[in-house]
Protein backbone atom coordinates (compact mmCIF):
# COMPACT_ATOMS: atom_id res chain seq x y z
CA UNK A 1 0.00 0.00 0.00
CA UNK A 2 1.51 3.31 -0.76
CA UNK A 3 1.89 6.40 1.92
CA UNK A 4 -0.29 8.71 2.16
CA UNK A 5 0.65 12.40 1.20
CA UNK A 6 2.26 14.27 4.10
CA UNK A 7 0.85 17.80 3.81
CA UNK A 8 2.67 19.09 6.54
CA UNK A 9 5.47 19.52 3.99
CA UNK A 10 3.48 21.36 1.64
CA UNK A 11 4.75 25.08 0.65
CA UNK A 12 1.86 27.43 1.00
CA UNK A 13 2.01 31.13 -0.25
CA UNK A 14 1.12 34.68 1.01
CA UNK A 15 -2.46 35.87 -0.67
CA UNK A 16 -0.67 39.12 -1.71
CA UNK A 17 1.39 36.55 -4.26
CA UNK A 18 -1.47 35.42 -5.90
CA UNK A 19 -3.41 36.40 -9.43
CA UNK A 20 -6.90 36.95 -7.84
CA UNK A 21 -9.22 37.39 -10.52
CA UNK A 22 -12.39 39.47 -9.10
CA UNK A 23 -12.00 42.56 -6.72
CA UNK A 24 -15.13 42.66 -4.16
CA UNK A 25 -15.58 46.82 -4.52
CA UNK A 26 -16.20 45.86 -8.41
CA UNK A 27 -18.49 42.90 -8.44
CA UNK A 28 -20.96 44.27 -5.70
CA UNK A 29 -24.54 45.22 -6.44
CA UNK A 30 -26.31 48.26 -5.26
CA UNK A 31 -29.64 47.07 -3.90
CA UNK A 32 -31.33 50.21 -4.72
CA UNK A 33 -30.36 50.44 -7.97
CA UNK A 34 -32.98 49.36 -10.68
CA UNK A 35 -32.75 45.20 -11.41
CA UNK A 36 -32.49 43.72 -14.64
CA UNK A 37 -34.71 42.26 -17.17
CA UNK A 38 -35.11 38.83 -17.38
CA UNK A 39 -37.30 36.46 -19.13
CA UNK A 40 -40.75 36.56 -18.31
CA UNK A 41 -40.77 33.13 -17.35
CA UNK A 42 -38.28 34.00 -14.99
CA UNK A 43 -40.23 36.76 -14.18
CA UNK A 44 -43.35 35.03 -12.96
CA UNK A 45 -41.36 33.04 -11.03
CA UNK A 46 -40.00 35.77 -9.15
CA UNK A 47 -42.90 36.71 -8.75
CA UNK A 48 -44.24 33.55 -7.00
CA UNK A 49 -41.36 33.43 -4.91
CA UNK A 50 -42.42 36.78 -3.44
CA UNK A 51 -46.01 35.74 -2.95
CA UNK A 52 -45.11 32.52 -1.57
CA UNK A 53 -42.54 34.34 0.72
CA UNK A 54 -44.59 37.04 2.16
CA UNK A 55 -47.14 34.21 3.10
CA UNK A 56 -44.64 32.07 4.55
CA UNK A 57 -43.14 34.39 6.90
CA UNK A 58 -46.94 35.95 7.83
CA UNK A 59 -47.19 32.06 9.27
CA UNK A 60 -43.99 32.24 10.88
CA UNK A 61 -42.57 29.37 8.25
CA UNK A 62 -38.90 28.77 7.19
CA UNK A 63 -37.93 30.43 4.27
CA UNK A 64 -34.27 28.80 3.17
CA UNK A 65 -31.82 30.34 0.73
CA UNK A 66 -29.29 27.22 -0.11
CA UNK A 67 -26.75 28.86 -2.59
CA UNK A 68 -23.28 28.17 -4.17
CA UNK A 69 -20.77 30.46 -4.52
CA UNK A 70 -21.34 31.84 -7.72
CA UNK A 71 -23.95 34.17 -6.42
CA UNK A 72 -21.47 35.27 -3.81
CA UNK A 73 -18.97 36.02 -6.36
CA UNK A 74 -21.54 37.83 -8.63
CA UNK A 75 -21.63 40.34 -6.02
CA UNK A 76 -25.29 39.43 -4.14
CA UNK A 77 -24.18 40.19 -0.47
CA UNK A 78 -25.37 43.71 0.05
CA UNK A 79 -29.07 42.18 -1.23
CA UNK A 80 -28.43 39.40 0.76
CA UNK A 81 -27.92 41.47 3.90
CA UNK A 82 -30.97 43.47 3.08
CA UNK A 83 -33.22 40.72 2.96
CA UNK A 84 -32.17 39.52 6.24
CA UNK A 85 -32.42 42.43 7.84
CA UNK A 86 -35.92 42.63 6.60
CA UNK A 87 -36.74 39.40 8.01
CA UNK A 88 -37.40 37.59 4.30
CA UNK A 89 -34.78 34.98 5.21
CA UNK A 90 -34.79 33.16 8.13
CA UNK A 91 -31.99 30.64 6.84
CA UNK A 92 -28.83 30.67 4.23
CA UNK A 93 -26.70 27.22 3.85
CA UNK A 94 -24.01 27.30 1.32
CA UNK A 95 -21.05 24.87 0.13
CA UNK A 96 -17.51 25.47 1.42
CA UNK A 97 -16.37 27.08 -1.43
CA UNK A 98 -18.67 30.01 -0.37
CA UNK A 99 -17.39 30.68 2.79
CA UNK A 100 -13.48 30.47 0.81
CA UNK A 101 -14.38 33.40 -1.60
CA UNK A 102 -16.37 35.26 1.68
CA UNK A 103 -13.59 35.03 3.78
CA UNK A 104 -11.15 35.98 0.92
CA UNK A 105 -13.24 39.14 0.16
CA UNK A 106 -13.77 40.38 3.84
CA UNK A 107 -10.20 40.06 4.50
CA UNK A 108 -8.44 40.30 1.38
CA UNK A 109 -10.71 41.62 -1.41
CA UNK A 110 -10.12 39.84 -3.72
CA UNK A 111 -10.66 36.42 -4.53
CA UNK A 112 -10.63 33.78 -7.51
CA UNK A 113 -7.55 32.45 -9.15
CA UNK A 114 -6.70 30.67 -12.73
CA UNK A 115 -7.46 26.65 -11.78
CA UNK A 116 -5.92 25.36 -14.33
CA UNK A 117 -2.85 27.62 -14.23
CA UNK A 118 -2.17 27.05 -10.58
CA UNK A 119 -2.61 23.18 -10.77
CA UNK A 120 -0.13 22.87 -12.99
CA UNK A 121 2.47 24.96 -10.66
CA UNK A 122 1.46 23.19 -8.23
CA UNK A 123 -0.01 26.75 -5.72
CA UNK A 124 -3.83 25.93 -6.65
CA UNK A 125 -5.06 26.71 -2.95
CA UNK A 126 -2.04 26.95 -1.53
CA UNK A 127 -2.96 30.69 0.00
CA UNK A 128 -1.52 30.75 3.93
CA UNK A 129 -3.86 33.00 5.26
CA UNK A 130 -7.25 31.31 4.13
CA UNK A 131 -6.61 27.98 5.34
CA UNK A 132 -4.67 29.51 8.53
CA UNK A 133 -7.52 31.98 9.58
CA UNK A 134 -10.75 29.76 8.60
CA UNK A 135 -8.82 26.49 10.47
CA UNK A 136 -8.55 29.54 13.70
CA UNK A 137 -12.02 29.99 13.06
CA UNK A 138 -13.55 26.93 13.71
CA UNK A 139 -11.24 26.02 15.94
CA UNK A 140 -12.32 28.61 18.49
CA UNK A 141 -15.76 28.40 17.47
CA UNK A 142 -15.73 24.55 18.45
CA UNK A 143 -15.02 26.00 21.99
CA UNK A 144 -18.44 28.07 22.21
CA UNK A 145 -20.21 25.52 20.73
CA UNK A 146 -20.95 27.16 17.37
CA UNK A 147 -21.10 25.59 13.74
CA UNK A 148 -19.07 26.23 10.77
CA UNK A 149 -21.32 28.73 9.73
CA UNK A 150 -21.77 31.35 12.88
CA UNK A 151 -17.77 30.18 13.64
CA UNK A 152 -16.70 32.21 10.49
CA UNK A 153 -19.21 35.15 10.76
CA UNK A 154 -17.92 36.03 13.95
CA UNK A 155 -14.53 35.93 12.86
CA UNK A 156 -15.44 38.33 10.36
CA UNK A 157 -17.28 40.46 12.30
CA UNK A 158 -14.91 40.48 15.52
CA UNK A 159 -12.01 41.35 13.23
CA UNK A 160 -10.04 38.73 15.72
CA UNK A 161 -9.80 35.08 17.87
CA UNK A 162 -8.27 34.39 21.01
CA UNK A 163 -6.14 31.67 20.88
CA UNK A 164 -5.80 29.49 24.18
CA UNK A 165 -2.63 28.67 24.96
CA UNK A 166 -0.88 25.21 25.70
CA UNK A 167 -0.92 25.08 29.10
CA UNK A 168 -4.64 25.96 29.46
CA UNK A 169 -5.60 23.43 27.01
CA UNK A 170 -3.40 20.74 28.38
CA UNK A 171 -4.79 21.13 31.97
CA UNK A 172 -8.82 21.56 30.90
CA UNK A 173 -8.20 18.29 28.67
CA UNK A 174 -6.28 16.39 31.58
CA UNK A 175 -8.97 17.62 34.49
CA UNK A 176 -11.79 16.13 32.42
CA UNK A 177 -10.62 13.72 29.51
CA UNK A 178 -14.41 12.54 28.84
CA UNK A 179 -15.65 16.37 28.36
CA UNK A 180 -17.58 16.50 24.95
CA UNK A 181 -15.11 19.13 24.14
CA UNK A 182 -11.46 17.68 24.57
CA UNK A 183 -11.57 16.21 21.29
CA UNK A 184 -11.94 19.94 19.74
CA UNK A 185 -9.48 21.01 22.20
CA UNK A 186 -6.74 18.73 21.27
CA UNK A 187 -7.13 19.61 18.29
CA UNK A 188 -6.80 22.94 18.92
CA UNK A 189 -3.44 22.09 20.95
CA UNK A 190 -2.16 20.41 17.80
CA UNK A 191 -2.68 23.35 15.72
CA UNK A 192 -1.15 25.68 18.12
CA UNK A 193 2.01 23.99 18.69
CA UNK A 194 2.03 22.72 14.52
CA UNK A 195 1.83 26.63 13.57
CA UNK A 196 3.81 28.00 16.72
CA UNK A 197 -0.14 30.13 17.87
CA UNK A 198 0.85 32.73 20.46
CA UNK A 199 -2.14 32.61 22.70
CA UNK A 200 -4.06 35.68 23.48
CA UNK A 201 -6.03 37.72 20.99
CA UNK A 202 -5.15 37.69 17.18
CA UNK A 203 -5.84 40.56 15.64
CA UNK A 204 -7.50 39.68 11.76
CA UNK A 205 -8.58 42.82 10.51
CA UNK A 206 -11.27 42.58 7.56
CA UNK A 207 -11.47 46.02 5.51
CA UNK A 208 -14.68 44.70 3.17
CA UNK A 209 -16.99 42.77 5.82
CA UNK A 210 -19.64 44.71 4.35
CA UNK A 211 -18.74 42.09 0.87
CA UNK A 212 -19.48 39.26 3.51
CA UNK A 213 -22.89 37.41 3.84
CA UNK A 214 -21.73 35.58 6.62
CA UNK A 215 -20.73 38.45 8.20
CA UNK A 216 -24.40 40.00 7.61
CA UNK A 217 -25.80 36.69 8.85
CA UNK A 218 -23.75 36.76 11.90
CA UNK A 219 -24.86 40.51 12.99
CA UNK A 220 -28.62 39.62 12.09
CA UNK A 221 -28.58 36.33 13.87
CA UNK A 222 -29.82 34.49 10.82
CA UNK A 223 -28.56 31.04 10.78
CA UNK A 224 -26.05 30.22 7.93
CA UNK A 225 -24.77 26.43 7.52
CA UNK A 226 -22.32 25.24 6.02
CA UNK A 227 -21.82 21.94 3.82
CA UNK A 228 -18.63 21.50 2.75
CA UNK A 229 -16.64 18.17 1.43
CA UNK A 230 -13.20 17.02 3.43
CA UNK A 231 -10.79 17.64 0.24
CA UNK A 232 -13.72 19.26 -1.60
CA UNK A 233 -11.97 23.14 -0.80
CA UNK A 234 -8.71 24.86 -0.81
CA UNK A 235 -8.23 24.93 2.62
CA UNK A 236 -7.33 21.20 2.26
CA UNK A 237 -4.02 22.33 0.75
CA UNK A 238 -2.53 23.57 3.64
CA UNK A 239 -0.46 22.24 6.50
CA UNK A 240 -2.97 22.70 9.13
CA UNK A 241 -5.71 20.86 7.42
CA UNK A 242 -7.73 19.00 9.52
CA UNK A 243 -11.12 16.83 8.44
CA UNK A 244 -12.27 16.45 12.09
CA UNK A 245 -12.19 20.01 12.53
CA UNK A 246 -14.10 21.17 9.49
CA UNK A 247 -16.39 18.15 10.28
CA UNK A 248 -17.28 18.76 13.59
CA UNK A 249 -18.34 22.63 12.53
CA UNK A 250 -20.65 20.83 9.41
CA UNK A 251 -21.94 18.23 12.11
CA UNK A 252 -23.63 21.15 13.79
CA UNK A 253 -24.95 23.00 10.52
CA UNK A 254 -26.27 19.95 9.65
CA UNK A 255 -28.47 19.81 12.40
CA UNK A 256 -29.08 23.29 12.59
CA UNK A 257 -30.27 23.02 8.99
CA UNK A 258 -32.88 19.92 10.36
CA UNK A 259 -34.15 22.51 13.34
CA UNK A 260 -35.20 25.45 10.15
CA UNK A 261 -36.55 22.57 7.78
CA UNK A 262 -38.95 21.45 10.86
CA UNK A 263 -40.40 24.51 10.88
CA UNK A 264 -41.21 24.30 6.98
CA UNK A 265 -44.52 23.97 6.59
CA UNK A 266 -45.65 26.36 4.28
CA UNK A 267 -42.56 27.38 3.77
CA UNK A 268 -40.07 28.54 1.08
CA UNK A 269 -37.27 26.85 0.18
CA UNK A 270 -35.06 28.61 -2.84
CA UNK A 271 -31.92 26.67 -3.88
CA UNK A 272 -29.72 29.01 -6.14
CA UNK A 273 -26.86 28.00 -8.28
CA UNK A 274 -26.10 24.75 -5.77
CA UNK A 275 -26.42 21.67 -8.29
CA UNK A 276 -25.24 18.95 -5.45
CA UNK A 277 -24.42 20.31 -2.13
CA UNK A 278 -28.70 21.71 -1.81
CA UNK A 279 -30.49 18.71 -3.05
CA UNK A 280 -28.36 16.50 -1.23
CA UNK A 281 -28.06 18.09 1.85
CA UNK A 282 -32.15 19.20 1.74
CA UNK A 283 -32.98 15.61 0.77
CA UNK A 284 -31.71 13.75 4.09
CA UNK A 285 -32.62 16.73 6.41
CA UNK A 286 -36.24 16.83 5.22
CA UNK A 287 -36.11 12.64 5.91
CA UNK A 288 -34.66 13.18 9.50
CA UNK A 289 -37.38 15.67 9.93
CA UNK A 290 -40.62 13.35 8.77
CA UNK A 291 -38.59 9.98 10.59
CA UNK A 292 -38.65 12.33 14.17
CA UNK A 293 -42.49 13.66 12.98
CA UNK A 294 -44.09 10.25 12.68
CA UNK A 295 -42.55 8.98 15.95
CA UNK A 296 -43.99 11.51 17.51
CA UNK A 297 -47.28 10.82 15.59
CA UNK A 298 -47.04 14.26 13.66
CA UNK A 299 -47.46 14.46 9.95
CA UNK A 300 -44.49 15.15 7.61
CA UNK A 301 -43.67 18.60 6.28
CA UNK A 302 -46.34 19.55 3.97
CA UNK A 303 -46.82 22.50 2.11
CA UNK A 304 -43.39 24.20 1.03
CA UNK A 305 -42.61 25.45 -2.00
CA UNK A 306 -39.30 24.80 -3.38
CA UNK A 307 -37.72 27.38 -6.28
CA UNK A 308 -34.71 26.12 -8.10
CA UNK A 309 -32.63 28.66 -9.44
CA UNK A 310 -29.91 28.09 -12.39
CA UNK A 311 -28.08 29.55 -15.13
CA UNK A 312 -28.60 26.37 -17.40
CA UNK A 313 -31.98 25.19 -18.98
CA UNK A 314 -34.09 22.27 -16.79
CA UNK A 315 -34.07 19.73 -19.99
CA UNK A 316 -37.04 21.10 -21.57
CA UNK A 317 -39.34 19.39 -18.89
CA UNK A 318 -42.11 20.79 -16.89
CA UNK A 319 -40.75 20.00 -13.36
CA UNK A 320 -44.20 21.45 -12.06
CA UNK A 321 -45.28 17.59 -13.34
CA UNK A 322 -42.60 15.87 -11.54
CA UNK A 323 -39.32 14.28 -12.43
CA UNK A 324 -38.95 12.77 -16.13
CA UNK A 325 -38.64 8.86 -17.00
CA UNK A 326 -34.91 7.76 -16.82
CA UNK A 327 -34.71 7.21 -20.59
CA UNK A 328 -35.25 11.47 -20.88
CA UNK A 329 -31.71 13.39 -20.27
CA UNK A 330 -33.52 15.72 -17.61
CA UNK A 331 -33.53 12.97 -15.01
CA UNK A 332 -30.05 13.11 -14.53
CA UNK A 333 -30.44 17.12 -13.80
CA UNK A 334 -30.02 16.28 -10.22
CA UNK A 335 -30.77 19.65 -8.66
CA UNK A 336 -33.97 19.34 -10.28
CA UNK A 337 -34.92 15.71 -9.93
CA UNK A 338 -34.39 15.68 -6.22
CA UNK A 339 -35.97 18.79 -5.20
CA UNK A 340 -38.94 17.30 -7.15
CA UNK A 341 -39.16 14.15 -5.40
CA UNK A 342 -39.71 16.60 -1.89
CA UNK A 343 -43.69 17.00 -1.17
CA UNK A 344 -44.83 20.09 -1.55
CA UNK A 345 -44.26 21.93 -5.10
CA UNK A 346 -41.31 22.82 -6.93
CA UNK A 347 -40.80 24.70 -10.16
CA UNK A 348 -37.72 25.60 -12.11
CA UNK A 349 -36.54 29.39 -13.69
CA UNK A 350 -33.87 29.58 -15.88
CA UNK A 351 -32.14 32.66 -14.78
CA UNK A 352 -28.75 34.50 -13.90
CA UNK A 353 -29.08 33.77 -10.26
CA UNK A 354 -27.59 37.70 -9.39
CA UNK A 355 -30.31 39.05 -11.32
CA UNK A 356 -33.52 36.46 -9.57
CA UNK A 357 -32.24 37.64 -6.22
CA UNK A 358 -32.25 41.20 -7.29
CA UNK A 359 -35.80 41.55 -8.61
CA UNK A 360 -37.25 39.58 -5.90
CA UNK A 361 -35.76 41.75 -3.64
CA UNK A 362 -37.64 44.53 -5.54
CA UNK A 363 -40.72 42.55 -5.72
CA UNK A 364 -40.65 41.87 -1.71
CA UNK A 365 -39.79 45.55 -1.35
CA UNK A 366 -42.41 46.82 -3.71
CA UNK A 367 -44.97 45.62 -0.42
Amino acid sequence: MRAALDLSKLRVFPLSERASLTQADQILIDPDLPPPIVAADAAESIEQAADAIRAARARGATVMLIYGAHLLRNGTALILDRLMREGWLTHLATNGAGTIHDWEYAWFGASTESVEMNVAQGKFGTWDETATQIHLALLSGALDGLGYGRALGRLITQDGVRIPSIEELREVIRRDPADPLTAARADFLTAIQAAALAPGWRQIDHRWKRASILAAAYQHDVPLTVHPGIGYDIIANHPLFNGAVIGRGADLDFRLFGGSVEALDGGVVLNIGSAIMGPQVFEKSLSCVNNLRLQAGREIVRGHRVFVVDIQDGGNWDWTKGEPPKSNPAYYLRFCKSFSRMGGTMQYAQCDNAAFVHRLYGALRSE
